[in-house]
């Protein structure tokens, strides 16, 4: 599906400004343009999409599910959800604005929002063939528990009081819904929801395309100068604080599930200890510079912080906890 953002990048660097993909500045160049184009596609998709169910569905039987008695269920939900949704947090942003906007607490939205960039079927089926199913399947549990735990603790803090103020208005909103008016969107025709759908598509899209460049931007450019090689050359000896420090080293970066696997492989047969490239590629993933600076449009920083230091935390837990079980895997 998203080969044709690869062609497109390939197109333009290679055909149009002839630049090579091996060289630093061809190579930063198709990244940016092929995540940026992937992204926007998935923005105004999924805007449109969940916008188009919420006009279409009752958000208040949604929310008592998902609220009320059953909200530890609710978590393993929104990071089961998370867990095959392929997207990385910039594209999640519309799933996390469609759960605010139903009422849904925050803490089960961010269960979703941080699982969802760990872990995808593809990224799942790679880490099969690469580490074999004893790992994968200890990956994709892990990995839904930093979902879950980090949902809860954010429930926990309240950590609604530092959303932006139109997420934290969609949010009110959403929970003060009556049953009456939470019924009213399906009595909508089908021309009237796909007029909301638009609008609602048209406003958010116009608040974040110029954050996903930027970020994007950024990411890309460290893509494409990091020098090869450097990573394994400093913390492959698996020293205790070789994972902390590899969790610190990928947040500049930027990357998604399925592209960073690869990458892992690289550290894996370069070296590098399982539990120090894990931490690594998830810190990539989820933890990085580009990834905050997205979702700095629904989050105060404030909460920014919070979520970035218990990502942190998590990911350096993680990596020891994988470099200790190696043996015995």
């Amino acid at each position: 599906m998203f080969q044709v953002f690869t062609d497109l990048a390939s197109w333009l660097v290679v055909d149009i400004f002839g630049l090579s993909k091996a060289t630093k500045l061809g190579d930063a160049l198709h990244f940016f343009i092929e995540d940026t184009s992937k992204i926007f596609f998935l923005l105004l998709v999924m805007i449109y999409a969940i916008a188009l169910l919420r006009a279409s569905m009752n958000v208040e039987r949604v929310r008592d599910y998902l609220a009320g008695k059953h909200k530890g269920v609710g978590y393993l939900l929104g990071s089961s959800f998370g867990a095959i949704t392929p997207f990385c947090s910039c594209s999640s942003i519309p799933v996390f604005l469609g759960f605010t906007s139903a009422g849904i607490p925050v803490g089960i939205t961010m269960s979703f929002l941080i699982t969802s960039p760990l872990i995808n079927e593809v990224a799942v089926l790679l880490l099969l063939s690469l580490l074999g199913w004893k790992f994968t399947v200890l990956y994709v549990v892990v990995g839904m528990s930093v979902g879950i735990l980090g949902g809860v603790f954010l429930d926990a803090i309240k950590a609604e009081r530092w959303l932006q103020s139109f997420a934290a208005k969609a949010l009110a909103q959403g929970k003060n819904t009556s049953t009456e008016k939470a019924k009213r969107p399906a009595t909508l025709s089908l021309k009237e929801r796909h007029v909301f759908a638009k609008q609602e598509m048209l406003e958010i899209f116009s608040r974040v395309w110029k954050w996903v460049i930027i970020g994007v931007g950024l990411g890309s450019a460290l893509h494409g100068f990091v020098p090869d090689g450097w990573i394994q050359a400093h913390l492959g000896d698996g020293q205790w604080w070789s994972v902390p420090a590899a969790v610190l080293l990928g947040i500049p970066l930027y990357s998604n599930a399925t592209g960073v696997i690869p990458v892992m492989e690289g550290l894996i047969k370069q070296g590098l200890p399982i539990g120090t490239t894990l931490a690594f590629c998830m810190s990539t993933v989820a933890a990085s510079f580009p990834e905050f600076i997205l979702l700095k449009q629904v989050m105060q920083w404030r909460l920014l912080a919070v979520l970035f230091m218990l990502l942190l935390i998590a990911f350096t837990l993680i990596g020891w906890i994988f470099n200790f079980l190696t043996p015995f895997i």
